[in-house]
């Protein structure tokens, strides 16, 4: 496996709406900071829907004393408020952004700006300068809406030659995807780190929907699997950790540079992956 002490970990969170939601997240933030994340990020809902949300939720994570890192799109923004927005980050002392295009909202017709990642770098960098360590999106299995695999390296060229510092992928469960994604990268001059993000398994129904609508492939052979429990949580808790558990090692003995964990606002299923892989602190 490559050195831990050169690994860069990353946990994202999405922001809660109630105040149940928000104890459980700061719970959740407080076991999973033993494991000394470079950054926590926070999502950022379609059209910037969850924008006060996001704002409170990194708030409290970086006055419990994390680095944390807010996702960004420009949505129903215009860009006065996009601007006073970044400063308000910049006052609080936040130094990185994960810049995405984001989703369409329903219902927000003609007040939606579509901002594609590039233009929302080339913003940034505008107003800010260099401030921000800018994260942006990959997609090993390709990008849902891309025209094909090749343009969708192009459009992540882009992002690249606008500004960005580096990338955090779409999870997936297959690693060739991944290091076929990477080498045809190097190919097209791209040579920023570009970090794994990697799903834990506890909810096969729930990650099934989720995986149709962003485009992420769950292999036949893991639907058939995760099918075959069906409603035994613990078994198919027990073979989604040993799936990527194995697919992080994968992984990180193949010179990934990190990885980047979806936590879904859940220390348990990270915190185990952590220490199946012995990435504990102490350890």
């Amino acid at each position: 496996m490559s050195d831990s002490d050169n690994l860069r970990l990353s946990f994202e969170f999405f922001p809660p709406k109630t105040e149940q939601g928000r104890t459980k997240l700061a719970a959740a933030h407080q076991e999973l900071a033993q494991c000394e994340p470079e950054f926590f990020s926070v999502t950022y809902g379609a059209g910037g829907s969850t924008r006060d949300n996001t704002l409170g939720s990194v708030k409290a994570i970086q006055a419990a004393g994390s680095s944390v890192a807010p996702h960004l799109s420009f949505g129903g923004d215009d860009d006065e408020s996009m601007i006073a927005l970044l400063n308000e980050y910049k006052d609080l002392g936040i130094d990185r952004i994960v810049a995405l295009r984001g989703d369409m909202p329903s219902g927000m017709g003609g007040a939606y700006q579509m901002v594609y990642a590039n233009q929302l770098i080339e913003f940034i960098r505008k107003h800010t300068g260099d401030h921000f360590h800018l994260e942006v999106a990959a997609y090993p299995e390709i990008h849902p809406e891309a025209k094909s695999f090749d343009s969708d390296i192009e459009f992540l060229k882009q992002k690249f030659d606008a500004g960005a510092n580096s990338a955090i992928t779409q999870y997936f469960y297959n690693a060739d995807a991944y290091f076929y994604f990477i080498e045809s990268c190097l190919e097209a001059g791209i040579t920023q780190p570009i970090y794994p993000g990697i799903m834990p398994i506890s909810n096969y129904h729930s990650l099934s929907r989720f995986s149709m609508n962003c485009g992420a492939e769950i292999p036949r052979w893991m639907h058939k699997r995760l099918e075959a429990f069906g409603d035994d949580q613990e078994s198919i808790k027990a073979f989604g950790l040993d799936v990527i558990t194995e697919l992080s090692e994968v992984l990180l003995e193949n010179d990934a540079p990190g990885l980047h964990i979806y936590t879904m606002n859940n220390a348990e299923p990270t915190m185990n992956l952590m220490n199946e892989l012995g990435l504990l602190p102490g350890e």
